[in-house]
């Protein structure tokens, strides 16, 4: 059998993809982050599904289920929040797999910078403002930054920045981003976006940690930084330019 790596989405149990729902109903074994998915997603599960919560696992206990419900010929399926794309530990969970000779496939999902982005009405590239989208974290009890990846080199390029991973230090990052970004850089944060308890709070560089100091957000959020999330910036995109010249013209 295949072990089968599906991305659950931001949260809501209606924004897995049809092939994701497909495979959680056709799964024998379903392993899931509980940490940071709505138990409303397992609904699309079959009745008889053995579910088995991640969050206080390692990986070497989690590649046990998944090589034994293998070696068992059961289908199985490990949900990973978010698209398995964006720190899923697909690489290490997929390592340990290719060593023990147990094939794999991955399905994405919608991740939650998108979920993010939606909730705050903002498209990320705006023309004439920001064509860039960078996706990282920061690092605290947590794997090492490469040196090349700091956040003052992201941040000299004024792209949109998403922080993931990042909520607890947010006082400190925008006192790194304030320099290169301006205090009244817009800021938003969302907090579980698409679950019970979603929250969304808007600021700028300057104001928005004591707003995620006030609402009391620990985990579970992204930080979106730039200026493209100001619904009055912006220029008009080429591609729909009436003066550009059309197919057949």
């Amino acid at each position: 059998m295949t072990v089968h790596f599906v991305g659950a989405g931001p949260g809501a149990a209606d924004l897995l993809t049809v092939r994701a729902t497909r495979m959680l109903a056709e799964a024998d074994v379903v392993l899931y982050p509980g940490t940071y998915l709505d138990p409303e997603v397992l609904t699309h599960c079959a009745p008889g599904a053995e579910l088995v919560d991640t969050q206080g696992l390692d990986l070497d206990r989690i590649t046990e289920h998944l090589v034994a419900a293998h070696a068992e010929g059961r289908d199985v399926v490990r949900l990973t929040s978010g698209d398995p794309s964006l720190y899923s530990a697909l690489a290490e969970q997929t390592r340990r797999l290719d060593a023990r000779g147990v094939p794999w496939d991955v399905t994405p999902g919608v991740p939650a910078y998108a979920a993010a982005s939606a909730l705050a009405g903002r498209e990320l590239t705006v023309p004439l403002v920001a064509q860039s989208v960078v996706l990282t974290r920061t690092q605290a009890r947590s794997t090492a930054m490469p040196d090349t990846e700091s956040l003052a080199a992201f941040a000299a390029t004024r792209a949109t920045l998403v922080l993931h991973l990042a909520i607890r230090r947010v006082r400190e990052l925008m006192a790194q981003l304030g320099p290169e970004y301006g205090g009244d850089c817009p800021v938003v944060v969302v907090h579980r976006a698409s679950q019970p308890g979603e929250a969304v709070l808007r600021g700028t560089v300057s104001t928005i940690a004591d707003a995620v100091e006030e609402a009391g957000f620990r985990q579970a959020a992204v930080i979106l930084v730039g200026r493209a999330l100001d619904p009055g910036t912006g220029g008009e995109s080429h591609l729909y330019d009436p003066a550009r010249p059309r197919a057949g013209d």
